[in-house]
């Protein structure tokens, strides 16, 4: 695991990618956000000390409240890998969230991306 380069990378430095992409979708960063801390648990003030501290992602994971369990529902291609069978727990994460910001980047509805409402 160790041997992940992104593992060591801020997640602060990655999430002003996610926001860029968003943006430029017409989403919000509060979009984005609301899909984090909805992943993570986090509350809104222990994500800003993340970004704050420049955490890197396998302290970010590592330490998140209460990783929602509607993500194991996220299913598909990311990066021309299928995330079910990711078999690194803390890549599969990463990997969670990156279909998140795309789904987002893709229009989809929040109570979809948020696996709120009935798959269609």
């Amino acid at each position: 695991m160790a041997g992940h380069k992104i593992y060591r990378m801020s997640f602060a430095s990655v999430y002003a990618h996610y926001i860029t992409k968003a943006e430029r979708k017409g989403r919000t960063r509060a979009e984005v956000d609301e899909i984090i801390l909805w992943l993570t648990g986090y509350s809104a003030d222990q994500f800003a000390a993340h970004l704050a501290d420049k955490t890197d992602f396998e302290t970010f994971f590592g330490q998140a409240p209460a990783l929602h369990p509607a993500r194991t529902e996220i299913k598909g291609l990311i990066c021309g890998v299928r995330i079910e069978e990711i078999t690194d727990p803390l890549m599969r994460e990463i990997r969670y969230l990156d279909k998140l910001i795309d789904e987002l980047a893709k229009g989809r509805p929040m109570a979809k991306i948020l696996r709120t409402a009935p798959a269609a």
